[in-house]
């Protein structure tokens, strides 16, 4: 099945350059109706203005779709529930939200105030919740919904002077797997996206090969598969210079010390076979792991 938004109404936070504007003219080009929403501001957040907003729906209006400009800033719940209320004045729902907008505030954590901690992490994680609850009621009333988060390498690996962005991005998975859980039931799928890109905010650390290599424009089609119809959840993908390849959290099988010596060095002797990935484990949710670990001390004590 093509993919196709046709009838269907998509939010892009951040969406006034790079990867957001990637992004919405991709899902207008495939029928949606955009919201633009984009504060403006420069890559550490100060500022603020509509014009690259603006920009971006003459794009998509002058090729034929629909779309509107919003200046709000998704750390601001008044802002985000102003927004959601005009995407439903002017187009009557709201089927997906694309949550892009981001600061950076690079310092090693030596050099890094709490201020600049706080900052990244309140556009990251809380923008991303803010956005999302604001949406959250109407997808649920419509019994449907596709919702994407942004995470990074920076959370999933680590990079160096990026404590505050890697914290904020590697919560927003976090969010991604309780939200897959609890929107199941009405027809909201929740992914994440993990972008490689050259972009307003990391154009400018990049070679002319990188930029080249690393346009936005190749990331987007896995970000809008994985808000159409038939895309999966709680599925978080990695996608940059034409790769796109599926992250996950696993873990080993490990050890169970039920009815044996269970001291520090007994974990320490057990650390190889602890922590042998060789036939990894992806439980579904925590409770699984729970259960998982709860068979094995009962196996163990002969309970099983």
């Amino acid at each position: 099945m093509s993919v196709s938004f046709r009838d269907q109404v998509a939010i892009v936070t951040g969406a006034g350059g790079g990867l957001g504007r990637s992004h919405a003219l991709m899902l207008a080009a495939h029928g949606a109706a955009v919201v633009i929403n984009d504060f403006g501001g420069a890559r550490d957040g100060s500022g603020g203005s509509t014009e690259a907003a603006e920009a971006v729906v003459r794009e998509i209006t002058e090729a034929g779709g629909r779309a509107i400009a919003d200046g709000g800033n998704v750390t601001s719940e008044a802002d985000m529930e102003a927004m959601v209320a005009r995407t439903l004045s002017a187009f009557g729902r709201v089927d997906v939200l694309v949550n892009n907008a981001g600061i950076l505030r690079d310092r090693t954590f030596a050099k890094m105030t709490i201020d600049d901690f706080r900052a990244v992490v309140d556009v990251h994680l809380m923008g991303t919740t803010i956005a999302t609850k604001a949406v959250w009621a109407t997808m649920r009333e419509q019994n449907y919904g596709r919702v994407l988060v942004t995470s990074s390498t920076s959370g999933s690996y680590g990079n160096f002077g990026q404590a505050n962005y890697g914290a904020a991005k590697m919560a927003v998975l976090g969010l991604m797997n309780t939200l897959h859980l609890e929107g199941a039931k009405y027809g909201i799928h929740v992914n994440a996206i993990l972008p490689t890109a050259a972009t307003r905010m990391t154009g400018d650390m990049m070679s002319e090969e990188m930029l080249e290599l690393l346009a936005p424009e190749l990331v987007s089609p896995a970000a809008v598969w994985l808000v159409s119809r038939d895309a999966p959840s709680r599925t978080a993908l990695l996608a940059g210079a034409g790769t796109v390849a599926r992250l996950a959290v696993v873990e080993s099988e490990g050890v169970c010390f039920t009815g044996k010596p269970f001291t520090p060095d007994e974990v320490g002797a057990n650390f190889d076979r602890i922590a042998n990935l060789e036939n990894p484990i992806e439980p579904p949710e925590g409770l699984r792991h729970v259960d998982r670990i709860l068979a094995n001390a009962r196996a163990a004590l002969g309970r099983a």
